[in-house]
């Protein structure tokens, strides 16, 4: 169930090292989404879980619980970061 943007706590102004290392492994991510017209981009970290926004062809694909999954996987495999990624809707746009 995709979060509403009311409930998240927006990231602090200062970025932390854990937020680099998860906009880092969302950067590693996107240019697969970017080829088939999609995109993410992290919204703001909540305890274990990160609140992502899909865009353009991600929105409406089957596979973007896939995508989600490839960025958990990297946090895990290659920063030891443990984190539950979960979609924001956006006004309008549909979210698995």
């Amino acid at each position: 169930m995709p979060a509403e943007p009311g409930q998240l706590k927006p990231s602090s102004p200062t970025t932390t090292d854990r937020e680099r290392r998860i906009r880092g492994a969302i950067e590693e991510i996107r240019p697969n989404l970017q080829r088939g017209n999609g995109d993410c981009c992290l919204i703001g970290i909540d305890g274990s879980r990160a609140m992502v926004r899909l865009t353009g062809a991600c929105t409406l694909c089957k596979l973007s619980s896939v995508g989600r999954k490839g960025i958990q996987a990297r946090l895990v495999h290659k920063r030891g970061e443990l984190l539950r990624l979960m979609p924001v809707a956006a006004a309008g746009e549909a979210v698995d």
